[in-house]
């Protein structure tokens, strides 16, 4: 295993070209045979410009890898994200997008050599500058990160009942999240949306509030380690791949569960 460092202050800037031309050099200079990026905003331009540059193929939104003999495996949603299909690469490099906390961490332990590396940069890269860049403001932990996550969906009933779910979060120390269709109206801010078309989560316990599980929302928490469902409908899809299913008005057992774990907690 090799680690290539590079110090060079052009890959600090957010703009992707100077990556590309890092990461292509870098993929010549080794042969390797797979580029795997963690998706982002940012990782998504990069991946694209360096499948272009290497005439690479690229499979993006993975969920999942797995090697099957020599072969590299990916899952990934498609049809309108009604099911998950198999893809895969006819020659190397192959690049893969994976969705942020997919895939477990590697265990701890291992060695690898350490190489500085000083790439150089194309023409290109002098094309585009950086001219402003701000940071978004959030008022509690990032969903990405947080061990325990409370979410909201649509039998939340309206945006007010979103207190219900912040209430918990406070309590139990965790992130508040939301399913697509309330950023969509409006009730809870992009930032916090969960699932297909938002983020991808892997948090020890997993609260969800009226969320129906669709497999939209699934993709995205399914890497939880404990997943809780409260939701008054018994037949919910989320039922079927929850640990712990509560079948109830979530207006009265959220507001009792969030007491008790107060009290719990004081004591």
């Amino acid at each position: 295993s090799k680690v290539y460092v590079s110090e060079d202050a052009a890959l600090e800037s957010p703009l992707p070209q100077p990556r590309v031309d890092a990461l292509a050099a870098i993929v010549e200079q080794s042969g390797a045979d797979a580029v795997l990026f963690a998706a982002s905003v940012l990782a998504a331009d990069v991946a694209a410009g360096l499948a272009a540059r290497l005439e690479a193929g690229l499979n993006w939104d993975l969920t999942d890898l797995v090697l099957e003999g020599d072969e590299l495996v990916g899952k990934r949603p498609a049809l309108g994200d009604t099911l998950l299909v198999d893809v895969g690469w006819t020659d190397s490099p192959r690049l893969g997008m994976v969705r942020s906390g997919a895939l477990d961490p590697a265990e701890s332990g291992g060695t690898a050599e350490i190489e500085q590396f000083e790439p150089t940069f194309s023409d290109f890269s002098t094309l585009a500058t950086l001219v402003e860049q701000t940071q978004e403001e959030s008022s509690g932990p990032s969903i990405e990160d947080a061990e325990i996550i409370v979410a909201g969906g649509r039998g939340l009933g309206a945006p007010e009942g979103f207190s219900l779910v912040e209430e918990l979060a406070a309590a139990l120390g965790g992130a508040v999240a939301a399913t697509r269709a309330v950023v969509d109206a409006g009730w809870y801010p992009y930032a916090t949306q969960v699932g297909q078309t938002g983020k991808t989560v892997s948090p020890k316990l997993y609260v969800a509030c009226g969320i129906s599980g669709a497999i939209q929302h699934k993709v995205g928490m399914q890497g939880a380690g404990t997943i809780v469902a409260i939701n008054k409908d018994a037949n919910a899809p989320i039922f079927d791949f929850c640990d712990l299913g509560v079948v109830g008005d979530l207006h009265q057992i959220v507001p009792k569960l969030t007491e008790l774990v107060r009290a719990h907690r004081g004591a």
